[in-house]
């Protein structure tokens, strides 16, 4: 019994240090990287090279221009400053953004239905151009005099300040780049109503008398600092990732592009390309069946950059072609990532356990649409998993109900047997035996559960629907901890209840650990979101409710059992001659006799085996066996041997 415990309470510790090792190490950067980044950079002294295309992508596009040609306009090694120009102001149903004329570049962007957690009142900013944080996006075009990300643009309708109109379902926003060598270009942004997907467009026109052959680029910058609002305590995974339909969902961790070490699929015409930070991402989707290539990189100390490279195909004198790249920013919303491109939905990172988490996920959501409260759709989460596994819980209470009932006579086998610990398992053993019961019994049914359990504990985490979700009365967020710390010291109390369901492990050292585990737990869960909380809170109260019942049943079989067994025994005693028509009850009294007389026996021998030595008679005391000649019966009592 004793290790059974021991095994449950190893187990559980180890599956929370996973836990909480798995998300620290996700994304948490090395404290050089960070503090280079933040102490000698700032917004104005940022490296913003031009990215070049590989050979492969030149190749595959069609037109006069060569890599080498653009290659030379290209200044890859050239730092950057981040110029600022006029601001143009967007707002939509979902987003607020800001463009600057400098570049044509998204600056700012704030999510509207996702408020910040320093000022509730203020939208969660996905793209800001700070000097604590920074991620931009920006885009423009490869070729001789064409625009790209430090090109001084001007608004083609002179308005810098679009909203959206009631009736309207997109926001258009036309930037003019200055004309050179007789070509013509303009970015053009168009913001769509109910959505978080922004088209961005180059049109060129060709007014010279030679073909040109431009290719164009979108990336995302940013460092490798935790968002404003990230919690503390549980880190996600921040930095770039991609994927694409022959190498699915991939990572790309700052520390391999420090190292110059990370390895990804450049070539591809599928796939898209993203920065993740927990709850949110920003993404590049191409066009399917259309070439590309894909690259990351480091720029400085804390400063990454993450996008594509696209031909436009060559464009004859007199002609004009266009390009448009969605780009995609705003919050992992796993139902609604997977309509956008094949595997964006993957990006909510529920670990090794995916295979899990999005079923639950799914179940959570169905829950959530009929009740319209996350929390209560938790519960009755809670409630779906414990009925499915209550049969595997039944096997586990059960055993322990066993255990339970007979520890006051494995405590009398361990007294009787203390100084030989070999004779001592090997009774208790043969009384396992006996009883029909299996002392790990109660451990199989909890270790097929943890995976469960864990991928609930992903699931609860990464959940974006469960930011700024209420519960009731105090608990506004489910996201964050429990303010008051109410919900993880209900669950300490719940865990304290358990343990007294629990049979009491016979090692003093194992006792004071069950004591103390509910306290040491209850601090641990002080600051993990309210959700997980609620969530392990709902499924111990479920727990102790099953373990009661069926404890309580074998308590009551085991008195019953005990009642019987007297009342036969006073019969007897009352009728000897009930034995001679009922030889059972006679055997039953007749081994009850033996068995007081074997009781007694252990101290009588232990006097003899001083003086005679011999040890013989506490092994046949040990099987239950008189190792003296029985006394004779009383009259009424006569006894059979088996």
């Amino acid at each position: 019994m004793e290790t059974r415990k021991l095994i449950l309470i190893i187990i559980f510790s180890t599956s929370l240090l996973f836990l909480w090792d798995a998300w620290q190490k996700e994304l948490y950067p090395p404290a050089s990287q960070v503090m280079s980044g933040a102490t000698t950079d700032s917004a104005s002294q940022r490296h913003d090279p031009l990215p070049v295309p590989g050979d492969e992508l030149t190749a595959s596009a069609s037109g006069t221009g060569t890599a080498s040609e653009i290659e030379g306009v290209s200044p890859s090694i050239t730092p950057n400053l981040f110029v600022n120009g006029e601001k143009i102001h967007v707002k939509t149903d979902l987003v607020v953004a800001e463009i600057d004329t400098a570049g044509g570049d998204i600056r700012q962007l704030g999510l509207l239905a996702h408020p910040s957690r320093e000022d509730v009142n203020k939208p969660y900013e996905l793209l800001l151009d700070k000097t604590a944080r920074f991620q931009v996006v920006q885009s423009g075009l490869i070729g001789d005099g064409l625009p790209s990300h430090k090109t001084k643009y001007t608004v083609d309708s002179k308005n810098y300040n679009y909203e959206l109109e009631p009736g309207q379902n997109k926001v258009v926003v036309r930037l003019l780049a200055p004309e050179v060598n007789g070509v013509q270009a303009a970015k053009i942004y168009t913001f769509h109503r109910g959505s978080y997907v922004i088209d961005v467009e180059f049109e060129i026109v060709n007014h010279s008398e030679t073909a040109i052959n431009p290719f164009s680029y979108f990336q995302m910058l940013r460092d490798a600092n935790d968002p404003t609002d990230a919690n503390t305590m549980v880190h996600s995974y921040t930095g770039p990732a991609m994927y694409t339909d022959e190498e699915k969902f991939l990572k790309i961790k700052f520390s391999d592009l420090d190292k110059n070490k990370a390895e990804y699929p450049t070539n591809a015409d599928n796939g898209w390309i993203a920065m993740l930070e927990h709850y949110f991402l920003t993404a590049w989707l191409p066009p399917k069946n259309t070439p590309r290539e894909y690259f990351a990189k480091r720029l400085a100390p804390n400063q990454y950059t993450a996008g594509v490279i696209a031909p436009v195909g060559a464009i004859e004198p007199g002609q004009e072609k266009s390009i448009t790249m969605p780009f995609y920013a705003g919050p992992q919303e796993q139902n609604k990532l997977a309509e956008l491109a094949p595997g964006l939905d993957l990006t909510v990172d529920y670990g090794w356990l995916t295979v899990l988490a999005k079923p639950l996920f799914w179940l959570l959501s169905f829950y959530h649409s009929w009740t319209d409260n996350w929390g209560a759709a938790i519960i009755l989460l809670t409630l779906t998993v414990k009925l499915l596994f209550f049969p595997l819980s039944a096997a586990g209470y059960r055993s322990m109900a066993k255990m339970r009932v007979v520890t006051p006579k494995l405590q009398r086998i361990r007294e009787q047997y203390a100084s030989d610990r070999q004779r001592m398992h090997q009774v208790m053993m043969e009384f396992y035996k006996e009883e029909k019961i299996n002392p790990m019994g109660g451990c199989l049914p909890i270790l097929v559960q943890i995976p469960v359990f864990i991928a609930l504990f992903w699931t609860l985490l990464a959940a974006v629907e469960l930011r700024y979700a209420p519960l009731a009365l105090w608990i506004t967020d489910m996201s964050v901890p429990d303010p008051y710390y109410v919900l993880p010291v209900i669950m300490g109390i719940s865990m304290w209840i358990q343990s007294k369901l629990s049979p009491t492990p016979a090692d003093p050292i194992q006792a004071k650990v069950m004591q103390i585990m509910p306290i040491a737990f209850s601090v641990f869960f002080f600051f993990f979101p309210a959700g997980l909380v609620l969530y392990s809170l709902c499924n111990n109260i479920l727990s102790i409710a099953q373990q009661w019942q069926i404890t309580r049943m074998y308590e009551n079989k085991a008195e019953e059992d005990a009642n019987k067994d007297k009342n036969n025994k006073k019969k007897i005693k009352d009728k000897p001659e009930q034995a001679k028509e009922n030889p059972q009850l006679a055997v039953l009294s007749a081994e009850e006799e033996t068995a007081t007389q074997a009781e007694a026996v252990p101290a009588a021998s232990s006097q003899q085996n001083e003086k005679k030595q011999q040890p013989s008679q506490v092994a046949v005391a040990a099987k239950g066996k008189a190792p003296v000649k029985a006394k004779s019966a009383p009259a009424g009592k006569k006894t059979r041997k088996k």
